[in-house]
């Protein structure tokens, strides 16, 4: 019996030891402190929202500026230039093989407006009065095109 109460009075000793060390089996550790979210994480967030939609608006922005990046003329048809004419509707000068078409797209349908007798030629003109380069009007060469 000595022999037992000796063995438990030193297990008590050395887990009251222990027993700011020690914690039991898969216990989770408890934060002293904890921080409710207030107004800085929402603020944080919010901002953070507005800048991927910023990139999200301004990666469309460039994709819809550059559509025809890339692209080469490298076949039969060719765009040589274009006018918007209205939010959806455009009109195309194209050049298919040497004669030139001028086109009116709308969205669903592409129509022909004229089909030019002579080619314009589009390419920048040096005036020798002045010393910049100055470049045909696109509106000009379409009415002087259709006779107005």
């Amino acid at each position: 019996m000595k022999r037992f109460v000796f063995i438990c009075a030193t297990l008590l000793a050395t887990a009251g030891a222990y027993a700011d060390v020690a914690r039991p089996f898969a216990s989770p550790t408890v934060m002293s402190t904890a921080t409710p979210p207030g107004v800085a994480s929402l603020g944080q967030v919010t901002l953070a929202l507005a800048l991927v939609l910023a990139v999200i608006f301004a990666t469309a922005w460039a994709v819809r500026r550059m559509r025809g990046f890339g692209r080469t003329a490298t076949g039969a048809l060719d765009v040589i230039a274009d006018l918007p004419l209205g939010q959806k509707e455009r009109a195309v000068l194209i050049r298919v093989g040497t004669t030139q078409v001028l086109l009116g797209v709308a969205p669903g349908r592409v129509s022909t407006l004229h089909v030019l007798a002579q080619p314009i030629d589009l390419t920048p003109r040096v005036n020798p009065n002045s010393n910049s380069e100055q470049r045909p009007n696109f509106k000009a060469l379409l009415m002087k095109s259709l006779g107005k």
